[in-house]
């Protein structure tokens, strides 16, 4: 008969297992990785905040992005990577730690489709009417883009999470690389049946939410640039949407990915990379996505070495 322990505050982490000979190099590509993704991160916010010709909406909701990246990363990577050094027995985390991790691991999934959507808005504007954007896309607007993006997600997650804890739980071994919401209501021996079924519903809704707020915008784009013969315009919607639509694909088939991946237990392995790269890839790409299409943070940059090299006399 299996050994129950009821509602134990201190649960054990699977965790990422790899070869012995793969752990250390592993083990610095996730460290350099999150170095990277913190440095660049922190980087663009700075810059967007010093500097006033990057005060504009596209940069603004931009640094959003980054924060959530930043926020992402920096409560599941650094614990993986002192779980990558221990042996299995001693992978141990609290329940209310557990609940954290996993809290902001969907707050960053999330926030990154609404943040993404709220920036389309931002394209259509300035490319579907570009004489009312300035009127449109004020200061108190920006606000409550930002406001509504976080906290559309902090409410859905919040109820997501909040029907978890409300479980007794009898088991204590999570079997995932980092906390999750499915990791933790598995722990429980209750029906989870509402568990499932708002977490399918989150999910169709986010989804559905997203990828149509995406084809209706760019459709709108689309039509409004094949109408117009502004070469001007259309070279300039060419170059912001298609670092927009990158970045949202890459985030989205990252997702997806671990998605298709739940259906498929053979592959756990896979899985597990899968939901770590999945914090990693778009943070480490979406700085260098953006930094490098935009004439203003190059130019910034530019000027920034530039100064550096001039040595007084």
């Amino acid at each position: 008969m299996e050994n129950y322990t009821y509602n134990s505050f201190t649960l054990q982490l699977e965790g990422f297992d790899v070869s012995k000979g793969s752990t250390y190099p592993m083990f610095l590509f996730l460290l350099f990785s999150y170095l990277f993704i913190s440095f660049v991160n922190v980087g663009i916010a700075v810059l967007v905040f010093i500097d006033k010709s990057l005060h504009q909406p596209m940069y603004l909701l931009f640094c959003n992005l980054s924060v959530n990246d930043i926020l992402g990363n920096s409560i599941m990577v650094p614990r993986l990577l002192v779980d990558m050094l221990r042996p299995p027995s001693e992978r141990l985390i609290s329940y209310y730690e557990c609940v954290v991790q996993a809290f902001t691991t969907h707050m960053f999934s999330t926030t990154a489709h609404t943040v993404l959507m709220i920036m389309a808005f931002d394209r259509y504007v300035a490319i579907c009417n570009p004489l009312r954007y300035s009127s449109i896309m004020t200061n108190k607007m920006l606000m409550k883009l930002t406001v509504s993006a976080w906290g559309v997600a902090f409410v859905l997650v919040g109820i997501l999470l909040g029907l978890t804890i409300r479980l007794n739980r009898c088991r204590t071994f999570i079997k995932s690389p980092y906390c999750d919401n499915a990791a933790l209501f598995k722990l429980s021996c209750e029906s989870v049946l509402i568990n499932n079924v708002y977490g399918l519903t989150f999910t169709v809704v986010l989804f559905t939410g997203s990828i149509g707020s995406m084809v209706l915008t760019y459709t709108k784009i689309t039509v409004v640039c094949l109408m117009s013969k502004n070469k001007s315009l259309n070279s300039k919607a060419l170059k912001t949407c298609s670092t927009h639509l990158v970045v949202y694909l890459i985030m989205l088939l990252s997702g997806m990915s671990i998605i298709i991946l739940h259906r498929f237990p053979q592959y756990s392995d896979y899985r597990k990379l899968a939901a770590i790269l999945y914090h990693i890839i778009p943070g480490s790409l979406n700085p260098i996505i953006y930094g490098m299409q935009s004439k203003e943070i190059r130019n910034f940059l530019s000027n920034l070495f530039e100064s550096k090299k001039v040595l007084p006399s």
